[in-house]
């Protein structure tokens, strides 16, 4: 099984602090993002490569942090993928980065974990894909807890094995605060599914418009995430979380230690 990190958007409703710096790459609780994902991935057996699809904009700030990265945890591999976008006009969206990576990668005959490079769980991955390697499908969901908040998310309904019986992006009239979440597995027979969605004109944006339509053709399991689930789509959830994590790293390096307020004052 291989894993795939979705780190090619410019995240603009963050600027300036993204302006020169890709989301996941910022800082929240002493770390990058993209760090606190990645070592959620320790105890994941048979993970074989890391793939951290990215833009052109930022493929070399990628390739800086794996390698630093790497040479402290020799158990991961990673590989950089550049998409060859240069802006939010000309990306490719992320279930096209998903089949561009496949593609390029010939990555069709194994199990894919998909994981959004700017959602933060507080727990491991390992029970997610254990449970998820003998499924054909699998997201994860969470329970917002809140009518309102669900609204900016994809709203699921599921059977009593657990099975999507009804999926709704973005809804005006929810029905219930079960929201589906930027991780999932697919097995071959769905990657293969990815070609044919995308030549039938569907949206190449939001990887959940993709289990959207996927849902209607096959069976689609869902994987409850218990611990604290943070989604880092503004200066306030970014400061949230980074609320949130910071007692749970001891780094020492002055980067880390560097406020995201105090970046947005050197972009400035």
């Amino acid at each position: 099984m291989n894993a795939l990190i979705l780190a090619a958007g410019y995240a603009t409703r963050l600027y300036p602090l993204t302006l020169n710096r890709a989301k996941p790459l910022l800082v929240v609780g002493g770390k990058p993002i993209i760090e606190w994902v990645v070592d959620n991935l320790a105890g994941v057996p048979d993970l074989e490569t890391i793939y951290i699809v990215t833009n052109d904009k930022f493929a070399a700030d990628f390739e800086e942090w794996s390698s630093h990265y790497q040479a402290a945890h020799p158990e991961f591999r990673f590989k950089i993928v550049n998409d060859g976008s240069t802006s939010d006009e000309d990306k490719l969206g992320a279930i096209g980065d998903i089949n561009f990576v496949i593609t390029r990668e010939n990555l069709s005959q194994s199990g894919l974990l998909v994981i959004a490079g700017d959602n933060l769980f507080t727990e491991s991955l390992a029970n997610f894909v254990e449970r998820a390697r003998d499924t054909d499908a699998t997201v994860a969901v969470y329970d917002v807890g809140d009518l309102e908040a669900i609204k900016k998310y994809g709203n699921i309904t599921v059977d009593a094995e657990g099975i999507i019986t009804r999926f709704e992006e973005k809804p005006k009239k929810p029905q219930g605060t079960l929201a589906a979440i930027a991780l999932y597995y697919y097995s071959p027979a769905v990657l293969s599914l990815l070609t044919t969605y995308l030549a039938a004109g569907n949206n190449p944006d939001q990887p959940g418009r993709f289990v959207q339509w996927l849902y209607t053709h096959k069976p689609v399991k869902t994987f409850e995430i218990k611990g604290n689930w943070l989604d880092i789509g503004s200066k306030e959830t970014l400061d949230k979380a980074d609320a949130i994590l910071a007692s749970q790293n001891v780094s020492s390096n002055d980067e880390a230690r560097m406020t995201n307020d105090e970046r947005m004052t050197k972009l400035e």
